[in-house]
C-alpha cells in the first residue's frame, strides 16, 4: 500500500443526495420544512400530553416518549446537513461522524422498543381491560423506558466502539447527507469482517426482539378481537391500535430497506429507505397518532382556544 492510501482520515465529506446544485437547493427546502414540521408537530404531542390530565396514562406517556426520541432522532441529522449547505460545506469531524453514529444508533433503537411497549400496552388494554390500572402501573412504564435505554445505550457503544477501531485511510467522501454506518464502513481500510458480523447478529436481535413483542401482542389483539361479539366493541380495540400499527409498518419497512444487507452493497433504494427512516417517519408519528385521536385532537385545540 503506497505512502497516500496511509493518510489517516480527520474528516469526512458528505455529499448529499444529489451532485447538482439545482436539486440541491430542492433537497434543503424539503429539509428544512420536514424538520420544522417535525419539531414543531412532535413539540405539540409532547405539549398536550403534558397538560391535558386526561391524557396522564400509560398510552399517552408512552407517545410522548416516542415524540422526544423523534425529536432527538431527525436533530442528530438534519441540522448538520442544512448547516452544510448554507456555509457551502460538505466537511464533518471524524469526531462529529462518531457522535452521529452514536446517537443514530441510540435514538433509532429506541424507537423500535418504544413501539414495541406501547403494542405491550395496546394488549394490557384489549385483553385485560379489567386488570389494565393494575397491570400498567407508573412505575412500570418508567421501568420499561428505563430498561430501554440502558439496552440501547449499550448496544450503540457496542456499534460506535467496533467503528473507533477501524483505520480510515485516503478516501473520505460518503455519497449521502449523514454519516450512514454502512456507507463509512466500505471506506474503511481495515478488515470489517467483525463489524458485519455484529450488525447481522446483535444488531439483528435489536431490532427482531421488539418486531417480535409486537407481532406477538397484535396476534393475542387479533384473537380477542375475533372472539367479540359487539361491532362497537371490535371497532373501538380496531381504532386505539390502527395508528401503532401504521407507525410500525412505516418503521419496519424503512429497516428493511436499510440495514438487512452487507456494508459491501448499497443502492439508490438504500438511500431512499433511509430518508424514509430519519426524516419521514419522525414527522408523519405526530400526524398519524393525531388525525385518528379524539383525545389528541382535543387537547390540541384546547391548547391553541388558549392562545
Amino acid at each position: 500500500m503506497d505512502g497516500d492510501n496511509q493518510t489517516t482520515v480527520t474528516e469526512f465529506l458528505l455529499l448529499g443526495l444529489s451532485e447538482e446544485s439545482e436539486q440541491e437547493d430542492v433537497v434543503f427546502g424539503m429539509f428544512l420544512g420536514m424538520y420544522m414540521v417535525t419539531i414543531s408537530g412532535n413539540l405539540l404531542i409532547i405539549l398536550a400530553v403534558s397538560c391535558d390530565p386526561h391524557l396522564h396514562t400509560p398510552m399517552y406517556f408512552f407517545l410522548a416518549n416516542l415524540s422526544s426520541v423523534d425529536i432527538c432522532f431527525s436533530s442528530v441529522t438534519i441540522p448538520k446537513a442544512l448547516v452544510n449547505h448554507m456555509v457551502g460545506s460538505k466537511s464533518i469531524s471524524y469526531t462529529e461522524c462518531m457522535v452521529q453514529m452514536y446517537f443514530l444508533f441510540a435514538f433509532g433503537n429506541m424507537d423500535s422498543f418504544l413501539l414495541s411497549v406501547m403494542a405491550y400496552d395496546r394488549y394490557v388494554a384489549i385483553c385485560h381491560p379489567l386488570h389494565y390500572t393494575l397491570m400498567m402501573r407508573f412505575r412500570l412504564c418508567v421501568l420499561l423506558v428505563a430498561i430501554s435505554w440502558v439496552i440501547t445505550i449499550l448496544h450503540s457503544l457496542l456499534h460506535t466502539l467496533l467503528m473507533v477501531r477501524l483505520t480510515f485511510c485516503s478516501h473520505n467522501a460518503v455519497p449521502h447527507f449523514y454519516c450512514d454506518p454502512y456507507l463509512v464502513l466500505k471506506l474503511s481500510c481495515s478488515d470489517t469482517f467483525l463489524n458485519d458480523v455484529t450488525i447481522f447478529t446483535e444488531g439483528g436481535l435489536i431490532y427482531a426482539i421488539p418486531f417480535v413483542c409486537i407481532v406477538v401482542s397484535y396476534a393475542y389483539i387479533c384473537s380477542k378481537v375475533l372472539k367479540m361479539s359487539s361491532t362497537q366493541g371490535i371497532r373501538k380495540a380496531m381504532s386505539t391500535c390502527g395508528s401503532h400499527l401504521t407507525v410500525v409498518c412505516l418503521f419496519y419497512g424503512a429497516i428493511l430497506g436499510i440495514y438487512m444487507h452487507p456494508s459491501s452493497s448499497y443502492s439508490l433504494q438504500d438511500a431512499v429507505a433511509s430518508v424514509i427512516f430519519i426524516v419521514v417517519t419522525p414527522m408523519a408519528n405526530p400526524f398519524i397518532y393525531s388525525l385518528r385521536n379524539r383525545d389528541i385532537k382535543g387537547a390540541l385545540r384546547k391548547i391553541i382556544l388558549r392562545f
